[in-house]
């Protein structure tokens, strides 16, 4: 008999905020070919990444780090762990947490895995939608480490879950205590990509920036379509929330210079809401789950400096599901569904 465990996957986050830490883990993240994927060769992106971003970005990021940091360490790793006790309690299985970078590292926990003789693993990321350079990446990295370190391992994987009722359930249960303040604005802020990245994952060569309203036009193509997605979870959401179409809109955070990203950005957005007469603020941030540098630093701390230096009264940022009762309620159905059907898929 199959003897199964679940394990959640994350981004990951340096083992420290010192600079060198910092720059380890830069350096693994954007060293993968699925995040920055030109120049095509490996020594030249090598080179990019390690003698020119890395070099200039850890010192920053290394701060950055620093000012969310807390007494028990990172705040991503720190609430992932929370998640994975909470799931635990709820479910006979074993549950395991890896990062895609940093630590606990994927092949140390597929080894204790192995080593407990798990031979069928429920993989469930903690992104919500697909893009190459996340739930694709981490998911494709588990399986080829697997292929070494367990090669007998059966592996599924939990699919996007963007537009799950479920998952949209609880999100916007999340948000209903701060939905339900007086505010102007919701603003969805959303990870961003290159647009690149959008035309690469088309399939069909014939559909993402082709066809007119490609987003919201039907296509087997979504699937792969991380914009058509984080599009479908905002008009779901608004919906099962009741808000009102004039006071939300959808923007990117999180660019890299060098080529265009998904557009509008967070932070012109947020620079112009205030003299739109948007002086309330509300930002949700659907792509992550949990709360990481992305949401307490640059839209927590930044972007809410950015509001109110722009003429903003009150900035809220609505805390990512995280290990809210909600959360773990959606984690530990989708874990159940699988237990006793085989799904993977909402």
């Amino acid at each position: 008999m199959a003897k199964s465990a679940v394990l959640l996957l994350n981004l990951g986050s340096p083992d420290s905020t010192s600079v060198p830490d910092v720059r380890r883990y830069l350096s693994e993240f954007l060293g993968d070919e699925r995040v920055i994927d030109r120049p095509a060769s490996a020594f030249l992106r090598g080179l990019l990444v390690n003698q020119i971003i890395c070099r200039f970005r850890a010192p920053k990021s290394a701060h950055a780090y620093a000012s969310i940091w807390t007494p028990e360490g990172s705040p991503l790793i720190v609430t992932s762990q929370r998640t994975q006790a909470a799931l635990q309690q709820r479910t006979d299985l074993p549950v395991a947490l890896a990062m895609n970078y940093g630590n606990p590292s994927i092949p140390d926990v597929l080894h204790a895995l192995a080593n407990q003789g798990i031979d069928r693993l429920l993989l469930f990321p903690q992104y919500p939608h697909y893009a190459m350079s996340s739930w694709e990446t981490v998911v494709v990295k588990v399986q080829r480490e697997a292929a070494h370190i367990a090669p007998d391992l059966k592996i599924e994987c939990v699919q996007p879950y963007y537009g799950d009722a479920d998952y949209i359930d609880a999100l916007v249960a999340s948000a209903r205590p701060y939905l339900d303040q007086p505010h102007d604005h919701l603003l969805f802020s959303y990870h961003g990509i290159p647009v690149r990245h959008l035309t690469k994952a088309d399939s069909s060569r014939a559909h993402c920036q082709v066809v007119p309203g490609c987003c919201t036009t039907c296509s087997p193509v979504h699937g792969t379509c991380y914009k058509a997605q984080v599009t479908r979870t905002t008009q779901l959401f608004a919906q099962r929330a009741g808000l009102d179409p004039a006071k939300w809109s959808i923007t990117f955070q999180s660019r890299l210079v060098g080529e265009p990203w998904l557009a509008p950005y967070t932070d012109h957005a947020l620079a112009e809401l205030p003299a739109a007469g948007k002086k309330r603020l509300l930002v949700i941030t659907p792509a992550f789950v949990t709360d990481c540098l992305e949401t307490l630093e640059e839209i927590r701390v930044a972007g809410a400096e950015t509001f109110k230096t722009a003429g903003g009264e009150s900035f809220t940022h609505i805390p990512c599901l995280n290990d809210q009762p909600v959360w773990i309620d959606f984690l530990h159905k989708r874990v159940q569904r699988w237990q006793q059907t085989g799904a993977v898929a909402a």
